[in-house]
């Protein structure tokens, strides 16, 4: 680590806190400030020092405590003050999480950063599913997706549904569960077969942790009998049918 980094961009990982990376560990474990996602898992607090200051950013949908150029801002303000800042996001910084602006932010003010990548919610939650997002018998390419663009806002790109579905890989779709219909019947409407295996994990890597796997036609009548909480990942693709020989997780917890 840079003696003169002044902000850490951590992903703390999913809900398992035994899934932060050690550096990540080091730096929160050294930080004066530390600004927190609501997907962070608050144990991991406790591993910043006692008189370290917490501050609590989280976004949920409909709801975000400070805007995002609010937390740029404050993130710069803290540096400024000669105090080590930690960013704790959920997951990886980089992968859904807006640390790119955060760093765009940063550089535009001179204040050194470093990316401390993370483990990201998709790749933990089809492990802790046993579900291998790429196997040499099924697939050998898998495509993230933001599964809350629906191309209906200037700030949102259109996602290319044709290029999704017509694809061999696996797709993993973060954010989606609300957007499932959409999914669903946009993949179908461009191709992919409603046969395809879907799994829904909700809440990866915790106690809590839910895994209902189903096919892309039969996805949102499942789902709409049981309560899925979120967060959820939803994996779509041949991999998905590989869950019963290897999960291992949610067996152990039998």
């Amino acid at each position: 680590m840079n003696k003169e980094t002044q902000v850490y961009l951590v992903g703390a990982g999913p809900g398992d806190t035994g899934l932060i990376t050690v550096k990540g560990l080091k730096c929160l474990q050294k930080a004066d400030v530390v600004l927190y996602d609501k997907l962070v898992n608050v144990e991991l607090l406790k591993e910043a020092p006692e008189d370290a200051e917490l501050i609590y950013v989280g976004k949920q949908k409909g709801s975000h405590l400070l805007p995002q150029e609010q937390i740029n801002q404050l993130l710069a303000e803290k540096a400024c003050l000669g105090r080590i800042v930690v960013r704790l996001k959920g997951g990886d910084p980089f992968v859904f999480g807006r640390g790119g602006e955060e760093a765009e932010y940063l550089q535009s003010q001179s204040i050194p950063f470093e990316i401390v990548p993370g483990v990201t919610a998709g790749f933990a939650a089809a492990a802790y599913a046993g579900i291998p997002v790429t196997h040499r018998d099924c697939t050998t390419s898998v495509t993230l997706v933001t599964g809350h663009a629906k191309g209906e806002s200037a700030e949102e790109p259109k996602l290319n549904w044709s290029s999704l579905a017509l694809g061999e890989g696996t797709l993993v779709f973060y954010m989606g569960l609300s957007n499932l219909n959409t999914i669903c019947r946009e993949l179908m409407a461009n191709g992919r077969s409603d046969a395809t295996p879907l799994a829904i994990i909700s809440r990866a890597t915790t106690d809590d942790q839910l895994t209902m796997t189903t096919t892309l036609g039969n996805a949102c009548q499942d789902v709409a009998e049981i309560n899925v909480p979120t967060p959820a990942v939803i994996i779509v693709g041949e991999v998905v049918s590989m869950r019963d020989q290897l999960r291992w997780f949610d067996r152990n917890q039998d």
